[in-house]
């Protein structure tokens, strides 16, 4: 079984409610018809009833009248969740004039819903930009408990079965935070762990990449990794953590053993943290490419709850698989 089947079985079995805001978008609609056909999540459509089943009629989908469809701009829960936009955002001076309009914004609506607990998770992005999907989500939603950064990590599905996991690894962050500190980029390799134990489904080896091995260059860039490695450390003790790591040295044995031989985790390891967005956004990119492996995600991770961002260039397929990830992410949360 392949790893995304074995995502779709896991999600089936948690059977998640999962909204989607973008409700009338035609790939998000067709991508709805298959989860619910296949019960990989309970599905929630924002947005107005009459021009969903209009679209859903044009697209000939058989089975969105099973999906709990939520008009944003007459639903009961309304002045609920406008109470609970002023109780969260009260100190920012949020009125209730305006959380009335907010509320009506399905991409507001669907992160309230999850603050709310009426959803456990969110997947957006096909025709909105990751600003606008992000924003309410950091503002009501926000970070998990311990952690002040969001990141995106990719799995890696790899050709070559010698590296990582019999082929599959994990990169972070390859999408979201320019330049983390030492602190942040902690969180990220602590939150890249639970990404990987809760999706990928085996058990991280975590090397902090820099262009220095255990001390070969010195320099600010690689202090920060040591310092990074250690915050992580005591972040979680029982996480398999070492850096800082050059490439090599981390996924290929014999090197690893030359240039880190008392390391646990040089030459074994199957998650990989770059120091910046721009090294990881480049290797996952040039991994992808030029080795002709796969990239799921990106995953972000360091929310309270699960949302994700889609490209706006997404096939329906991707669609349907960031659902799964996002439903078995919000297994583990609960």
């Amino acid at each position: 079984m392949t790893l995304l089947n074995q995502i779709k079985e896991n999600a089936k079995k948690h059977c998640k409610k999962i909204v989607l805001p973008e409700a009338t978008e035609e790939r998000t609609l067709q991508a709805a018809d298959i989860l619910i056909e296949e019960n990989i999540a309970q599905i929630i459509l924002t947005g107005n009833p009459d021009e969903i089943k209009k679209e859903a009629e044009r697209l000939n989908l058989k089975n969105i009248d099973k999906a709990t469809i939520i008009d944003p701009v007459n639903h009961p829960k309304k002045e609920e969740y406008i109470d609970l936009m002023v109780e969260i955002r009260k100190n920012k001076g949020l009125t209730r004039e305006a959380a009335a309009k907010l509320v009506e914004n399905p991409l507001y609506l669907a992160t309230v819903m999850i603050k709310n607990g009426d959803a456990d998770g969110e997947v957006a992005g096909a025709e909105n930009a990751t600003g606008d999907v992000l924003r309410p989500a950091f503002q009501y939603v926000k970070t998990k408990p311990g952690f002040s950064v969001v990141s995106g990590a990719f799995i890696m599905i790899l050709k070559d079965k010698q590296f990582g996991e019999e082929g599959l690894m994990v990169f972070a962050d390859c999408a979201v935070h320019p330049n983390p500190t030492d602190k942040e980029l902690a969180e990220i390799a602590v939150a890249t762990g639970e990404t990987t134990k809760a999706i990928a489904g085996f058990e991280p080896r975590i090397a902090m990449l820099s262009f220095s091995t255990k001390g070969s260059a010195k320099h600010e860039m690689v202090d920060k990794i040591v310092s990074a490695t250690q915050i992580a450390k005591e972040m979680n003790p029982s996480l398999k953590i070492d850096g800082e790591l050059q490439a090599d040295a981390a996924i290929i044995e014999a090197i690893g053993q030359k240039k880190a031989p008392d390391s646990d985790i040089a030459g074994k390891a199957n998650v990989l943290v770059f120091p910046t967005l721009e090294t990881g956004n480049i290797a996952y990119k040039l991994v992808q490419r030029m080795a002709g492996a796969e990239a799921i995600g990106p995953v972000l991770q360091g929310m309270a709850a699960p949302i994700n961002d889609l490209s706006r260039g997404c096939s329906v397929s991707d669609i349907v698989n960031l659902v799964a990830i996002t439903a078995n992410q919000a297994a583990v949360e609960k």
